[in-house]
Formats: structure tokens, C-alpha cells, sequence
């Protein structure tokens, strides 16, 4: 009996089928994108429109389907209960337990969040200082990590870490500061990578983003304290309020930190207030007088601090005056204030001196090749031998390529070059020193224009001038936090025998098995019939 001719259309059936099979993947990959929309990770979309076109798809995967099942009605039937259908029956039923397991696995971890640390070292285990902090917490905590230019990704673990550690009590989020500056200047934000954390009323910023800064910023938020800081007055100094030249945004800076940041007049108070965490003497045109400097030095012998910021004597009214201010420093700290202004080549102005390197101190704990500090006409520091018990630090050095010319006759500048006389690069650029017994610190500069309105916001400049404040009033090591660190592994390169077992192991031994596993599959299966 011949076999019946089917119509011509029935070459073209296949078509319905694969229309399906598109319209299926269609709604699958909406629904993964619905899935990105809703964790964050994708933005191109609305919900809206998601859900639209995966109704769609549906709708066309049914409609294909259903004219496909009335074209080919005996495949269809044969489909559903032949032998393959038998077989694809158990596939598509394991199928779907399989997603129904993975389903509701999915929910109940969802639904019940858990962190665990599996790495050897417990790197990603907070410190116990840190999780009391956490614990302790009075009331909610938000973060706002300002960040630019910089990778957010070990911010966002570390904040995550901390968010699942603090029973719903500590959450977090970003803002540029690029582009929502306002933000950032009402938060007296400056620079990259900075994470305020705010406790209703009050704020607390960490220089960047580790375990120890964030923690110290949350014991200060749980334990507020008075902190007064005093600029020294009555010199010709900047002033602290808002003008062409003026401190205005270093103490804006400051009382975001939770300072109280005063001015204070000794010639006319003639006494240093009980409560002063740091004198900060910034950039005087007059030299400080022999009386002031006792009741300084009287201070810092009490366990006070200073931080000294003197420009070059060119750029003052000091003339030919004695500075008992530079005095002190050089006998009893063994920091001298060079007579000098830098000329750094390596910057375009080369009266602009910039930091190429630094020593490791709590001061310059967070600067790095992305903050250089630039001080505009700087003088340059020397150390000599301290006095017993003293330890001195310099904190920052200008390349080689730079000097400091001690016969400037005009600040704006003339033809000069390297002479005998002249203090040879690398100069130092800040110094730290700390007596043992008395407690005291200072930090000395020989420039006070970095910490000024104009250049305050310049790479590492107000880093550097916060971070000098943070040392100087001893709040650089509220709490001493020892993070988990990983074990450093170094790879050692396998030996020649090693490298060929390796070689026949990989390319013979393994493949070979596998090949030799098939092969008797395909015999025993041949002898069976």
C-alpha cells in the first residue's frame, strides 16, 4: 500500500516548534533580568516592561505549541505516548523535582540569611573588639561611604560584614562625590575612600575603609567625649572663618569629626584652657613671643600637643626677629625649621613642593601614590639628636630632584639653581616627635598654605592635616584592634621529575583511563548482544 503524500505545508511545521523554543528562552532571560533589577545589578529596565514582555513570551510559547498540536496532531499524540514519551515523562519529572529542591533551598536560606567563614586564617571574622562595638550599639547606624575613582568592592565586604554582625542595627550606602558634591561638603567629605557614620545627631568619619578605622569611628559615636582643639591667634594668622585666605574648611573638617575646634589668644588670656586636646599654631606672620612659647612648652611637658605650621621666613613678617617658636622645637624636640624654600623639579611649579614618599606613622597610615600632599612654598626640616626619651619621625620627603635655596630674595621667583649653600633633596617635609616620659607630641610643617580654603581639598592635603590632628590629640589609638591577617604563601616552582609526572599524569594517565573506561562499556555491552 502506498504511503499517503502529505501537503506541502508540512515541511514547514518545524517552524511552530521552533517559534517556541525562542519565545521560551525570551522569557527566561526576562525573568533572569527581572532577577538582576531586583538585586541591583541592572538598571536598563523597568519592572513594568519585564513583566510585559515575559507575559508575551509565554503567550507566544503556548500559542506555538497549540498550532503546532493542530497541524501534526499524530506526532503530537505519539509525543505523549510513545516510548520516548515514557522516558522523557521521568526526565522532565526529575527535572522539576530537581528545581523544586533547588527552589525551595533558594527560599529558606533567603529567608534565613547566615555568614560563615571558611577560610583558613578566619580573615573575614571580625575582631571580638569589634562585634562588642557592634553589639553595644544605643541605636541605628548608617554609613556613607563617599567614593570617586576607587573600587568599592572591599568597602562593600567590610561594610556587609559589618551590617551582618550588628542584629539590624548598622547599614550602609554610597554617594560620589563627584557627582553630588553638596553631599559630600555638608558631610566636610574631602578626598576619596572617606565612610561617615551617623548616630542621629551625631557623626564620627574613617580615613578609609578597614576594620580598625571603622571600629574606632563606632566606639567614638557610642562614647562621645569633648574634644577641643586651639588655633593660636594674634600673629597675623589665617583666620578661621570664611575668606580669601582661611582655615575655614580644615575646621569645618575638624568639628565633622566631632571636634571643638576654638581660637585661642594667648598673649591676651595668657593661659592654655584645661580642656585643649592640641594647639594648633598655623602659619603666623609675627614670631610667637618667648612668654607664649613657656606656657607652650609648659603644656606639652603636661602631656599637651602641638602641631606647628611655619611658612618660610620670606613669606612672613618675621624679618630679621628672633622665633623662640623654631627655638623650642630645635632644643627640645631636635626639629629645625631650615631657613630655606623648596624647589621641587619634579613638580611644574617648582615652588610647589610635592611629597614623593613617607615614613610609616599613624599620621601617614592612609596615604598612598593617590594622595600626595603639595605644599606651596615649603620650607624645608632638619632632625638633630633629641633629648632622651624623644622619639622623632619625618613623615614626608620630596624626591631627590629637589633643594631648598636659602638665597631667595623674592617669593615670586628668580632664576636659581643648586648651590653648595643650598640644603640638597630629599628634604623632609613634616616631622612628628613624642616624648616617652611626659606624653607630649608635636607635628611640625614647614608650611602652613596646604591646610588653607585653596588647597585643602588637593589630593592628600587635608589627610594629612586631619590625620596630624587625630595623632597630636590622641585619638589615633582609642582602641587597639588586631584584625585577622591572612598567611602570606609564596608558589615554589615544581621540579623537572615534577613537572613530567604532571605532564603524563594530565596528557596520558587521565585521558587514557577515561578512554579505556569506554571501551570496555563498549565490549561488555557487544559481548551482551
Amino acid at each position: 500500500m502506498a504511503k499517503k503524500k502529505q501537503p506541502a505545508w508540512h515541511r514547514y511545521t518545524f517552524i511552530a516548534l521552533v517559534a517556541a523554543g525562542l519565545a521560551l528562552l525570551s522569557a527566561i532571560l526576562f525573568l533572569i533580568t527581572r532577577g538582576l533589577l531586583n538585586i541591583g545589578m541592572f538598571s536598563g529596565a523597568t519592572t513594568d516592561t519585564l513583566n510585559r514582555g515575559t507575559l508575551i513570551s509565554l503567550a507566544v510559547f503556548v500559542l506555538s505549541l497549540a498550532i503546532y498540536a493542530i497541524l501534526e496532531p499524530q506526532k503530537t499524540r505519539q509525543a505523549f505516548t510513545g516510548r520516548q514519551a515514557r522516558y522523557g515523562s521521568n526526565t522532565v519529572i526529575t527535572f522539576v523535582a530537581f528545581l523544586g529542591i533547588l527552589f525551595v533551598a533558594n527560599w529558606f536560606v533567603y529567608n534565613n540569611p547566615q555568614r560563615w567563614d571558611v577560610t583558613e586564617d578566619r580573615v573575614n571574622t571580625l575582631a571580638p573588639e569589634t562585634v562588642q562595638a557592634l553589639e553595644t550599639l544605643p541605636e541605628p547606624v548608617t554609613a556613607v561611604a563617599f567614593y570617586a575613582s576607587l573600587s568599592t568592592e572591599s568597602a562593600t565586604e567590610m561594610l556587609e560584614n559589618f551590617k551582618a554582625n550588628s542584629n539590624g542595627k548598622f547599614d550602609y550606602r554610597f554617594v560620589n562625590p563627584d557627582t553630588d558634591p553638596v553631599a559630600a561638603r555638608e558631610a566636610g567629605i574631602t578626598g576619596d575612600g572617606k565612610i561617615m557614620l551617623v548616630m542621629g545627631e551625631r557623626r564620627e568619619i574613617a580615613n578609609f575603609a578597614s576594620e580598625t578605622e571603622l571600629t574606632k569611628a563606632l566606639i567614638k559615636l557610642i562614647n562621645p567625649e569633648a574634644r577641643a582643639v586651639y588655633f593660636l591667634t594674634g600673629h597675623g594668622e589665617a583666620s578661621l572663618e570664611f575668606s580669601e585666605v582661611s582655615f575655614s574648611t580644615a575646621k569645618s573638617t575638624l568639628e565633622s569629626k566631632n571636634y571643638t575646634v576654638n581660637a585661642l589668644n594667648l598673649l591676651a588670656e595668657n593661659k592654655i584652657p584645661e580642656d585643649a586636646l592640641a594647639v594648633i599654631v598655623a602659619g603666623p606672620m609675627k614670631p610667637v613671643s618667648e612668654q607664649e612659647v613657656k606656657l607652650l612648652k609648659e603644656y606639652v611637658d603636661a602631656g599637651g600637643s602641638l602641631v606647628v605650621m611655619e611658612n618660610p621666613v620670606l613669606l612672613t613678617d618675621f624679618g630679621n626677629a628672633p622665633d623662640p617658636l623654631a627655638d623650642y622645637l630645635a632644643s627640645d624636640w631636635g626639629i629645625a625649621l631650615n631657613n630655606d624654600i623648596i624647589i621641587d623639579l619634579n613638580s611644574q611649579q617648582p615652588l610647589n613642593a610635592i611629597s614623593a614618599s613617607a615614613s610609616q606613622h599613624p599620621i601617614t597610615a592612609n596615604l598612598s601614590a593617590n594622595y600626595l600632599v603639595i605644599m606651596p612654598q615649603a620650607r624645608s626640616l632638619s632632625l638633630t639628636s633629641p633629648a632622651d626619651g624623644i622619639t622623632q619621625t619625618a613623615l614626608l620627603f620630596t624626591s631627590p630632584n629637589s633643594w631648598g635655596e636659602v638665597s631667595f630674595t623674592s617669593a615670586e621667583g628668580t632664576q636659581v639653581s643648586f648651590d653648595p649653600e643650598d640644603f640638597p633633596g630629599p628634604l623632609i617635609m613634616a616631622a612628628s616627635g613624642e616624648n616617652a616620659a611626659t606624653k607630649g607630641r608635636v607635628v611640625v610643617f614647614g608650611n602652613s598654605l596646604f591646610a588653607t580654603n585653596d588647597a585643602f581639598d588637593a589630593y592628600g592635603n587635608g589627610n594629612m592635616f586631619v590625620n596630624s590632628v587625630d595623632w597630636a590629640a590622641e585619638q589615633e589609638d582609642l582602641l587597639d584592634i588586631t584584625p585577622n591577617t591572612p598567611t602570606a604563601r609564596t608558589f615554589v616552582p615544581p621540579t623537572q621529575i615534577q613537572l613530567l609526572i604532571i605532564l603524563l599524569g594530565s596528557v596520558l594517565l587521565i585521558p587514557g583511563l577515561v578512554v579505556f573506561a569506554g571501551f570496555s562499556s563498549w565490549l561488555a555491552r557487544r559481548r551482551q548482544g
